[in-house]
Formats: C-alpha cells, sequence, structure tokens
C-alpha cells in the first residue's frame, strides 16, 4: 500500500461556512485552513474542539477570516498549540485583516472572543515560506516535505503541495487561472497526477464574462452614480480582494485624469498599503517588471486617500465620491454605517464585489430582487458619565485593593520561603502584613507614608536581650569601581522586541495607524448602546463578480487536466458540490468523494510504492539529459538486492533489447506558432489546427484525460505532402521535445 492518508471536514463542506480540514497523512494530523465568519459563531468550531489538542501542523491558504479568522480563538481557548506554515503575505495581511475584525466589534460590542494580545500570540507561531519552497518537517512528521504553490485570488494564495515517499497530496482551494493586474494565474494545472487532490466547489455552477468586459461594467456603473451627483460604497474586505479593486480604479484614473476622490477606509488601512508595497516580488510579472525597470511601485497610490477613522470621512466636503470600507459582509465597520447613511438616497450606489457570507446583510441585499427596506442595529461605543462612571470607579478600585493585597501576600510567602523559617519566629516586631487591614480600625493616625502599628501582649522572649528588627544581609558583590552587574539581566531579549512590536501593531515601524493606535490606548471607562433601526433601501445595489476564483468551465478543464487518482470535494453549496462531483466522476477519475463533517475518508493510494537503491555500475553507464531543472535517463536494469536486503537496480546480464523513441516533454500549439513564426514561417490557426506554411497542417487528436483516471495520450499528428517544407516543420517539432 501506498501512503495513508485520511481527510476529515471540520467544516465547510456542502455549504459555504469557513474552511476547516483535517488531513492525516501516516498519522501525522495537518489542520489545512482555520476558519470563521463573519458573525464569529462559536458553534461552527465543536468539530475543531474535539480535535485541536491531536494537530501536529497548521496550514494557511488565504488571509482572509474564512481560511484563518478562528486561528486565534483555537490558540486560546481550544488547546490548538502546533506550529503554524503559510507564505509571508498571508501572515502579515492575515495579522492586519485579524487587527480589523477586533477592533470594528471593540466599538460596538463588548467582544471577547479573543483580543489583540491572542491575535499577536497565534500569529508568533507562523512559520514563512516563500513559494515552491520545499519544507522538510521534523520529528513526527520526518519524511513529508511541505511546499506552498501560486493559487491566484490573494496575494500569497496558497496552493499547498504535501509529499511522502513520491506521493503528492494537493490542497487547492480557492485558486484562480487568470492572471490579474496584482497577482499571476494558479500553478495548479502544473501538477499532473497527484494520488490525492483536495478541492472545491464554490464556484461549479458559476460561469464569468471576459475581465475587460467585466472591468469595462464595473468602471461604467461607477461614473455614471458619480457623474450624476451620487456616491459610491464598495463594501470590501481588509486585505485581499480590495487590492485589485484599488489598482483598476487608480489606473484607470490616472489614464482618464479624473478627479472624483476615492476613500479606503480600515482601521488597518495605511499599514496595509505600506505592507503591500513591499510584497511585489508576491505580485504579477507585469507589476514586478514595471518596478525593475522604472522603479514605480503600483501601490503608490496617488488617487486614493487612506483613512481610519469615519470622523476623518465626515471631514470631507460634500460631493460625489467613492469609498472603499471593510467589512465586506456589512455586518461591523465602517461599510455597515456608511450603508445606513447612504441607503435611502436614490442617486447613491452599493457595489458588492463579491458574495455575501449567509446570514449576512450583504447577503440579504443581494437577493433578487432586493429589499425595499431593512431592519438593522446601530451600536456605537460612549463614555461612561455621573452615576455609572462612579459605580465603575469604585468598583475598579475595588479591584485594585483585592489584587494589591493578594500580591502582599505572595511577596511576604516568597520572602519567608526565601529567608527560612526561623527568623520570624518568636519575633515580636516583624508584623504580619495581613493582619495590617484588620487592625488599621483602631491605629493611630497617618502621617506621611506610615502608619502607627498597636500591638497588644507584647511580651519579649526569653532568648532575646532586646526586641530587634529582622536584618537581612547584601549579598551583592563588589569591587574597586561599584557593585558588580550581571549584564544579561539588561539585555532585552529578541522576541520580547518582536512581542512588543506585534503589541502595538502592524506597520512597517512597528505601528499601528494612528487612530487605531488611540482606540487600542483609550483607557476611558465606556459603555456600547445599541439601538434598533429600519432604513429604507432606495439606492442601487448592484453585484459584480471580483472574487478571483475560477469559474465553473475553468474548473472542470483544469481537474481533466490534473487528473489526479482520487479527488475530495469541499466547500461548495450541495447543489455545486453534486453536480462537480457527477461531472468529475465522468470525466476526471472514478474515485470523487464528497464528505459530510466529521466524515473520515480513506483516500489511501492504491498503488505499492518501493524504495530502491541505484548501484554505481548501473549510473556509471548511464546518460542523463537535461529537461529544465532536472536531468532524465533511459534505464535498462534487472532487481537485485544488497547486503544489507534492500532492493537495489544492477545493469543487465543479457543486452539490452532495443526500445521505441521516447519523446519527453508538453507542447502547447500557442507557442509551437509563436516558435514557427520567428523562423519565418507562415502560421494560423484554422479549424482547430495549425496551418504552417502552404502545404503543412497539424493538430493534436485524443482527450487530455479519459475516464479511469489515466492521463490521456494526446498525439500530435503532422498531415502533408512529402517535401522539405514538411521535413523542415516536422525537425522544429521535434526539437520541442526530449528523445530517449
Amino acid at each position: 500500500m501506498g501512503t495513508s492518508v485520511q481527510v476529515k471536514p471540520l467544516c465547510g463542506v456542502y455549504n459555504e461556512n469557513p474552511l476547516s480540514y483535517l488531513v492525516s497523512i501516516d498519522g501525522f494530523n495537518f489542520l489545512v485552513d482555520c476558519g470563521w465568519n463573519d458573525h464569529f459563531d462559536p458553534s461552527l468550531l465543536r468539530p475543531l474542539a474535539r480535535v485541536a489538542s491531536s494537530i501536529d501542523a497548521v496550514l494557511l491558504s488565504h488571509s482572509d477570516t474564512l481560511h484563518l479568522g478562528a486561528l486565534p480563538y483555537a490558540m486560546k481557548q481550544l488547546g490548538l498549540s502546533a506550529p503554524v506554515y503559510s507564505t509571508e503575505p498571508v501572515y502579515r495581511l492575515g495579522l492586519l485583516t485579524m487587527y480589523d475584525h477586533y477592533l470594528s466589534r471593540k466599538q460596538v460590542s463588548d467582544f471577547e472572543l479573543f483580543t489583540l494580545d491572542d491575535i499577536d500570540s497565534a500569529f508568533q507561531n507562523v512559520t514563512r515560506l516563500t513559494y515552491s519552497q520545499n519544507y522538510h518537517l521534523s520529528g513526527k512528521g520526518e519524511g513529508i516535505v511541505i511546499a506552498p504553490h501560486v493559487a491566484g485570488h490573494l496575494l500569497g494564495g496558497t496552493v499547498w503541495k504535501i509529499t511522502k515517499d513520491g506521493e503528492d497530496v494537493i490542497y487547492a482551494v480557492d485558486f484562480n487561472h487568470r492572471k490579474e493586474r496584482h497577482l499571476n494565474g494558479t500553478v495548479l494545472e502544473s501538477f499532473v497526477r497527484p494520488a490525492v487532490l483536495i478541492t472545491d466547489a464554490y464556484n461549479a455552477l458559476n460561469n464569468q464574462p471576459s475581465r475587460r468586459q467585466r472591468d469595462q461594467e464595473f468602471l461604467d456603473a461607477i461614473l455614471r452614480t458619480l457623474r450624476a451627483d451620487g456616491n459610491v460604497l464598495l463594501p470590501v474586505d481588509t486585505a485581499g480582494r480590495v487590492l485589485e479593486l484599488l489598482l483598476i480604479l487608480e489606473q484607470y484614473w490616472v489614464q482618464q485624469h479624473l478627479t472624483y476622490p476615492i476613500f479606503f477606509l480600515t482601521y488597518v488601512a495605511s499599514s496595509t498599503v505600506d505592507y503591500v508595497k513591499s510584497f511585489l516580488e508576491w505580485m504579477s510579472d507585469s507589476i514586478a517588471k514595471s518596478f525593475e525597470h522604472t522603479r514605480d511601485n503600483a501601490f503608490l497610490l496617488k488617487h486614493v486617500t487612506l483613512l481610519i477613522n469615519e470622523s476623518e470621512l465626515e471631514k470631507v466636503p460634500d460631493g460625489p465620491k467613492i469609498v472603499l470600507a471593510s467589512m465586506a459582509s456589512l455586518e461591523a465597520g465602517f461599510s455597515h454605517d456608511i450603508f445606513v447613511a447612504w441607503a435611502a438616497d436614490v442617486k447613491n450606489l452599493v457595489l458588492f464585489t463579491e458574495r455575501g457570507q449567509f446570514a449576512t446583510l450583504a447577503r440579504m441585499l443581494q437577493a433578487d430582487p432586493p429589499p425595499k427596506a431593512v431592519k438593522v442595529t446601530m451600536s456605537k461605543r460612549v463614555p461612561l458619565v455621573g452615576e455609572e462612571l462612579a459605580a465603575y470607579e469604585e468598583e475598579q478600585n475595588r479591584i485594585k485593593k483585592e489584587e494589591a493585597l493578594k500580591a502582599s501576600l505572595i511577596k511576604e510567602d516568597e520572602s519567608k520561603s526565601s529567608h527560612g523559617p526561623d527568623l520570624t519566629m518568636g519575633d515580636p516586631m516583624v508584623v504580619d502584613t495581613s493582619s495590617t487591614h484588620a487592625l488599621s480600625d483602631v491605629a493611630g493616625p497617618t502621617s506621611g507614608g506610615y502608619r502607627d502599628i498597636l500591638l497588644d501582649g507584647f511580651v519579649p522572649p526569653s532568648s532575646s536581650v532586646a526586641p530587634m528588627f529582622p536584618f537581612y544581609e547584601n549579598s551583592s558583590e563588589w569591587d574597586d569601581f561599584g557593585e558588580v552587574i550581571n549584564p544579561d539581566d539588561y539585555i532585552i531579549k529578541e522576541e520580547d522586541l518582536d512581542r512588543t512590536a506585534m503589541q502595538v501593531g502592524g506597520d512597517l515601524n512597528g505601528k499601528l495607524d494612528e487612530g487605531s493606535a488611540g482606540l487600542i490606548l483609550d483607557t476611558k471607562p465606556s459603555k456600547v448602546v445599541s439601538n434598533e433601526l429600519t432604513v429604507q433601501v432606495k439606492c442601487l445595489l448592484v453585484y459584480m463578480d471580483f472574487e478571483g476564483r475560477s469559474d465553473g468551465r475553468s474548473i472542470k478543464s483544469i481537474l481533466a487536466h490534473v487528473a489526479p487518482l482520487k479527488l475530495v470535494l469541499v466547500h461548495g453549496s450541495a447543489e455545486a458540490t453534486e453536480h462537480l462531483k457527477e461531472h468529475c466522476l465522468k470525466h476526471v477519475c472514478p474515485h470523487v468523494y464528497a464528505p459530510q463533517i466529521e466524515e473520515m475518508i480513506d483516500v489511501t493510494s492504491d498503488l505499492c510504492a518501493y524504495k530502491v537503491q541505484l548501484s554505481e555500475k548501473l549510473m556509471s553507464n548511464v546518460l542523463f539529459k537535461k529537461l529544465g531543472d532536472y536531468e532524465i535517463a533511459w534505464v535498462d536494469a534487472e532487481v537485485g538486492k544488497t547486503e544489507n536486503g534492500m532492493l537495489s537496480l544492477l545493469p543487465l546480464s543479457t543486452p539490452a533489447p532495443p526500445h521505441k523513441s521516447v519523446f519527453v516533454g508538453d507542447i502547447k500549439m500557442a507557442d509551437f506558432k509563436q516558435f514557427l513564426a520567428s523562423k519565418g514561417i507562415q502560421v494560423e490557426f484554422a479549424g482547430g489546427a495549425l496551418r504552417c506554411g502552404e502545404y503543412v497542417t497539424l493538430r493534436k487528436v485524443g482527450d487530455a484525460s479519459q475516464k479511469g483516471g489515466g492521463a490521456g495520450i494526446q498525439q500530435i499528428v503532422i498531415e502533408g505532402p512529402l517535401s522539405e517544407e514538411y521535413y523542415k516543420i516536422r525537425e522544429y517539432l521535434y526539437q520541442q521535445f526530449y528523445s530517449l
């Protein structure tokens, strides 16, 4: 049998709930994603709570709450203590996303599921990897290699490849094959025939227009509203898809010389953009090349104003404007308040760029037809005054006194234990500090910082000549220059510096945005005041798909190309999941699974894997050929055993039989067309074939995949009369492959 692989969904199957899955490989437990929704509903985490203590490693794929939102809570409350792995952008932007969610909720509720310290503590355990970096696990995970690969969708988004004994387990959810302004497309298609592929059915039923058409419709809708003297609200995430929207608007404003103001409003807006400026190597090739040649950073936003407080937006002069505000769900954050303020004006536009999470205000407004009125709760934090403030201060003073008393008792106990039990025995002048509170009523008046103490029944012990105060000898060492000090006592450790930097926040200078830091450091007593109101929805509501996910047609094509031996479908509506399952059973592979919550499925490979040793005699006669990053060779050998019993490949004892030439490689007809054109040959596509010159035609025949899970054999047929042109084109075709 091959490597043992089990998959157990903890959340996010047959629905659009957050993503969280347990993947066990030879007994090593991976938690792949640790998501939560914008409601922060603890009931969704019950399956995770049951297995949290057994998790050996956590892999994060994207920086939004659906993929990592539960990490701080799981670390604090559920006993999750495993190391976490992600890319650098997922780590940094995920941290800012959690800051923004916490600050948004703390302003409108007594949010206590986790704190900023819990967020910092959770993200301190993250090991950051670069794309295609092979990371070898140790200890219990010895022999397992993990590697992140480009997923598209979000900056730093990851397709995880987990390898053990030559078998690959691929986790690819929320991927995007399309190249965008700030992101390259996924590399999922480069993986062929993995043992297991875990992917989602979220977009299986959706098809998308071309990117150019979508972008133009997006800009047209915005400009119509602005020119009609209306405002545009885009509810967005903190640091994910909003980056693509910012680039679209920035580039169009530059090209058209527009002057309508654009505002990006979150609690961490400036920190987000500052970090993104330093992540150019994680972005699309066009952005990286532009920076190399012109030193032009695409995220030096000249037409976008970054705001971190709603009061700053209120100071902006009246007039048409665009505001991109978190959260996308409209459940909390600045977008919620702005929607309430703007919804009643028919000139305004609320433009949704992603599907709202289930049971959120955004999802309600995206219904067809949309509601004419919605009930919302408006909450705000106000300072305590009058009797409430007095009661609060009294309670705080009581708590401080209790803590001080406990601290003094602990200190005395430590003092007694450190100086021995006999120092105070029988000494009447040593007063028990725990009794001073009880004696305070009968004590004399205070003067300065001291209090007279009444002792009743003083009887000197027979062993002492006179009452003595306890005296402790100073054990410090001294030299000619004074007291000897230990330099280590004054060194601030690096981890302490990191912790301090993280506690004060997120931007490149180790600080949060000024307004956000003010909110954190604001210790004035306050309370949350809420009231429900009905909002008349008269503004225009529009949804356009800017989620950055491959659509149904593309997903099916990619899965057919990858052709996994076994396929596991997660995250998507029941309808979408069943639709994709039926399609894959017919066209991708016979082993397709769609497990329920907490249903453990065994997707262990049916193949047998053996380790063999290549003998020196065999290798000395092998001729390798370079193929990209690899070297390949044809080997004829026979199986034997080494002295220690290990299988070994040995040279043949008889002459090797002849074999047909094998062409290794994959050719894309579009690339070959460009190659022939560069050689001066007239070439064009016609009727699904490549017409080369006057008489020669090339076409691919055969399916990219076949039922049964095996990769179908594709043949390239060259047709035409035997001529000089025919042989020349055939020779060019052979040059695209490696012959063995």
